[in-house]
């Protein structure tokens, strides 16, 4: 199994940031791919929220989420149990050797798991092998290059930046969603489309927080203390840019 360096960590911040995210918030751009019979997996699904709403378009087929961090598979398992979720199954693996035979699944779906990968072309490959002809990828990830944040200054421009280098140095791409055709063309994928949408942050505490602990787990203090201050602006805006990609095998 590929060694990966997961940026945000699995703090219980990290952990209460990404379950926040549901089909309707960060998955609409795959839900008309769902039939009701589909077989689904679930690459990098974290606390399993986005695969619970991804479980009710499939009721009749059913959806299988993995990780690589065994906390994120317990919290996952656990709130699938108190959704009363029947047809969906997590495990921990790796997206790069996928426990399943061939040709195995309907859809394939990814939210925010590129960005964090050494290998994107490989993940994706493999995701390749275990659909089924004419079966169907989604995947979606942040571009750095379009996020707006305001008020504007040096010092946070510089440690929007930082954060964006530290995620290269753990070896992902912050900025990897306008690769997204490229990187699915050259895994064999066909009938590419491609979409952007922004998600503006309600509330900056809540975003700032999150990028300033991941700042001082690296004991980058300034970084972590220049967020801090510019979440408390009272008519700031976090508005990040998400590319989402289809493709077809």
């Amino acid at each position: 199994m590929n060694k990966e360096i997961y940026t945000p960590g699995h703090t219980k911040n990290a952990t209460n940031f990404m379950a926040k995210r549901t089909v309707e918030s960060h998955g609409q751009f795959f839900a008309a791919q769902i039939e009701s019979t589909s077989k689904v997996l679930d690459l990098g699904c974290g606390p399993g929220t986005i695969s619970i709403g991804l479980s009710e378009l499939a009721h009749a087929g059913f959806v299988h989420g993995i990780d690589f961090g065994e906390s994120q598979i317990e919290k996952a398992k656990s709130n699938a149990a108190e959704a009363e979720c029947e047809n969906l199954t997590f495990q921990v693996a790796s997206c790069y050797e996928l426990p399943f035979p061939n040709e195995y699944f309907d859809r394939v779906f990814s939210h925010a798991l590129m960005e964090h990968l050494k290998n994107p072309i490989a993940a994706l490959s493999e995701a390749y092998r275990v659909l089924k002809p004419g079966g169907i990828i989604g995947i979606c990830s942040p571009d750095a290059d379009g996020w707006l944040l305001s008020p504007p200054s040096q010092a946070l421009k510089a440690s929007v930046n930082a954060y964006a280098d530290m995620q290269k140095e753990n070896g992902g791409n912050l900025r990897i969603g306008k690769e997204f055709g490229v990187l699915l063309n050259q895994a064999g994928y066909s009938n590419i489309q491609l979409s952007a949408r922004y998600e503006c942050y309600p509330s900056l505490e809540f975003i700032g927080e999150y990028l300033a602990l991941q700042f001082e787990q690296k004991d980058r203090i300034e970084e972590a203390r220049v967020l801090r201050d510019w979440s408390t602006s009272k008519d700031g805006m976090f508005a990040q840019s998400w590319v989402s990609a289809i493709g077809q095998k």
